[in-house]
C-alpha cells in the first residue's frame, strides 16, 4: 500500500467516526507526563489530536503530526475552537525527517509500524528530542496478540521491549516494560518506554 493509500484509508475511518479514539488523552501518558515543565511537545502520529489537546492544556506547546488530512483538519478545527497552542501537519511519518528541529518532549502513542518504518520514526523520534529532553513511547505489545484483548491482530507492527532497547540505544532507558491497560473486554497488554537524552 502507497502511502496515497494509506492516507485515504485513515482518511476515510476518521471521517467516518470523528472521534475514532475517544476525547481523553491516553491514561499512561497522564501519569507520565502530569508532572513534567510546559516546554515544546512532538506528537508522532497525532490522529484527531487527543493527546496534542492535553498537552497542550498542560501549557505545552504542542507539534501533532499524523498521515491523515482529515484527521488533521479535524485537530486543528478542535484547537482552534478551544484556543489550543497546537499546529497539526500531515506528513507521512515513515519518511519524515525533523530536518534539525528539536522538542522538549516526543510523544509515539499507539504508533504501530512493521520493521522498516518503525526503525525509521524511531531514529526520527530521537533526532527530534532536545537535550534534556524526555521520549515516550505507549505501544501495543506482541504478547497481547495471544495474551490480551484488542490491538493489531498483526505481529509485524506489535512491539517488544528488545526491539525498543535497540531501536532507542542512544538515549537513557528509564522504562522499558509490559502494562495491563484495562478494558471492557478484558486486558490489553501494552508497553511502555520512557527514555531521556542527557
Amino acid at each position: 500500500m502507497t502511502p496515497d493509500e494509506k492516507a485515504a484509508s485513515w482518511d476515510a475511518k476518521y471521517d467516518e467516526q470523528p472521534d475514532l479514539w475517544g476525547a481523553a488523552a491516553n491514561r499512561f501518558l497522564i501519569d507520565l507526563a502530569a508532572d513534567l515543565p510546559a516546554r515544546t511537545a512532538l506528537d508522532l502520529g497525532s490522529g484527531q489530536g487527543r493527546n496534542a489537546f492535553w498537552l497542550a492544556g498542560q501549557g505545552h506547546t504542542v507539534t501533532g503530526l499524523d498521515l491523515s488530512p482529515v484527521a488533521v483538519e479535524q485537530a486543528a478545527t478542535v484547537a482552534a475552537a478551544h484556543g489550543l497552542d497546537v499546529s497539526f501537519e500531515a506528513v507521512d511519518l515513515a519518511s519524515w525527517d525533523p530536518a534539525g528541529r528539536t522538542w522538549d518532549l516526543v510523544l509515539l502513542s499507539y504508533l504501530q509500524l512493521p520493521d522498516a518504518p518503525r526503525r525509521h520514526v524511531h531514529r526520527a523520534a530521537v533526532r527530534a528530542l532536545a537535550p534534556g529532553g524526555r521520549l515516550i513511547l505507549i505501544a501495543h505489545h506482541r504478547d497481547n496478540l495471544d495474551r490480551g484483548v484488542g490491538g493489531p491482530p498483526s505481529p509485524d507492527v506489535l512491539f517488544t521491549e528488545e526491539q525498543l532497547a535497540d531501536d532507542f540505544a542512544d538515549l537513557q532507558i528509564a522504562t522499558n516494560e509490559q502494562v495491563l491497560r484495562q478494558t471492557d473486554d478484558g486486558d490489553a497488554i501494552d508497553l511502555i518506554l520512557v527514555a531521556d537524552r542527557m
